[in-house]
């Protein structure tokens, strides 16, 4: 008992001390953010500054237009979540409750995709988009969302439903219920959970996203808060309190998100499991 005691402690200590690693870089930027840049470059470091400067932020909302790329990033952010909410649950309960040929081998496939590097579909995508006539903005980075949801997406999906009795549906299904029925007013409201989870996941790749808005989009107020904060960074690059500044107010609502749905998040990865 005793030795189990102190496994759990030791265990505990362990977790305690990654996740301050993890959060450090956070409290790092936070702190910057607060100070002036004379104290910043302060040998050795202090680790919070003496007097807060909460001038930084206003500060650097004048050189970062927050405003106009928050906006533009939820209008790709917004849509993109809903698409791949829609078409990731299609898929799952296509595979997971569904009966058709090569059932096993397409789920196979879904999974092999994962495996397959994102830059490698970088350039035969981007000339796709412009021979139908569409070489920026933000459809091509909307529409690809609706044609899926993504192979992950699809797994975590496709396992929790796999975890919910067919009882249910072969019930449903005796009072005449449909697919589509079946779905949305019976299952959809036990998938809260793993719904919550790849809203999760989607949002912040969007939020985050730097590589899609560099490829499609070029006009400066069409910029993402991941494009601005790094053209600010190129500019302002040796103006440390407005750039952390400017990032803490980038970060911010990723955050705010995933502080608001993490009891479901983790629920929904535990839940999930590893049926077949």
């Amino acid at each position: 008992m005793k030795t189990r005691k102190m496994n759990r402690i030791a265990l505990t200590a362990l977790l305690a001390l990654l996740g301050a690693a993890c959060l450090f870089p956070f409290f790092w930027m936070l702190r910057s953010s607060l100070m002036g840049n004379a104290e910043i470059y302060n040998y050795p470091p202090v680790f919070w500054p003496k007097t807060m400067r909460f001038g930084n932020y206003p500060s650097a909302l004048t050189l970062f237009p927050f405003g106009r790329y928050f906006l533009n990033t939820m209008m790709i952010t917004v849509p993109s979540v809903f698409g791949i909410l829609l078409t990731s649950t299609m898929a799952a309960y296509a595979l997971a409750r569904i009966d058709f040929p090569f059932k096993r081998a397409m789920f196979t496939l879904v999974i092999a995709s994962m495996l397959m590097p994102g830059t490698v579909t970088i350039i035969p995508i981007f000339k796709a988009w412009v021979a139908v006539g569409i070489p920026g903005g933000f459809i091509p980075l909307i529409f690809p969302a609706f044609l899926g949801g993504g192979a992950f997406n699809i797994f975590l999906s496709r396992q929790f439903l796999m975890g919910i009795p067919k009882d249910l549906d072969e019930a449903a299904r005796m009072d005449g219920a449909g697919h589509v029925r079946i779905l949305v007013q019976v299952l959809l409201p036990l998938l809260k959970p793993v719904l919550i989870s790849v809203g999760l996941f989607a949002f912040i790749l969007y939020w985050n996203d730097l590589l899609g808005p560099l490829i499609y989009i070029s006009r400066n107020e069409q910029n993402t808060i991941a494009q601005g904060l790094a053209n600010f960074r190129g500019g302002f690059g040796t103006d440390y309190k407005a750039i952390m500044a400017a990032s803490c107010m980038a970060v911010a609502p990723a955050v705010a998100i995933y502080f608001a749905g993490q009891k479901y998040f983790i629920e929904g990865i535990v839940l999930s499991g590893l049926k077949s």
